[in-house]
């Protein structure tokens, strides 16, 4: 009887963590996709572009980095020429989604070239897999470092005035 009634918790518990989260697999599909972008940048695979809608957005870190796919891809032609550009893997992402699973938007901390960045993405689902509708890419600026890198900001701006 004893073993009985472990049995029947072990598969309860069992059950109740599969239950937990049934949107893990959906959550596994964002994050293997946008794992997998980031893995097309830092190969230069064409496959980076496909992923994309055709109105989406990129917002980079310098404040003139807002661009339309086409001119971000016009911007990035260099790196893909050379075969070498960005390479971003996530330390950390946040993965939320409307009702219906078609729109998902999603947090991230970035191990990249530049230190740690964070970034944020929307995501529409087609029904045949997901696209880029807008991403935007952020230095990671420690709190100690605040002051003084606001203030070469503010001296770079006025030299460029």
């Amino acid at each position: 009887m004893k073993r009985l009634l472990i049995a029947a918790a072990t598969v309860l518990m069992m059950h109740s963590a599969l239950a937990a989260d049934p949107d893990s697999e959906f959550r596994q599909q964002v994050n293997a996709f946008v794992d997998s972008w980031h893995d097309d940048a830092a190969n230069t695979r064409p496959d980076y572009w496909d992923k994309f809608t055709p109105d989406a957005v990129f917002i980079g870190t310098d404040k003139s980095e807002v661009w339309s796919y086409k001119e971000f891809k016009a911007w990035a032609k260099r790196f893909w020429d050379r075969k070498k550009a960005w390479s971003f893997t996530a330390q950390k992402r946040n993965v939320y989604f409307s009702p219906d699973k078609k729109y998902v938007w999603f947090d991230e901390q970035l191990n990249t070239q530049m230190g740690t960045c964070q970034a944020s993405g929307v995501l529409v689902n087609t029904g045949k897999g997901f696209k880029i509708e807008h991403y935007q890419l952020s230095l990671a600026v420690p709190n100690p470092l605040m002051d003084s890198f606001t203030k070469a900001i503010a001296e770079h701006e006025a030299k460029a005035k």
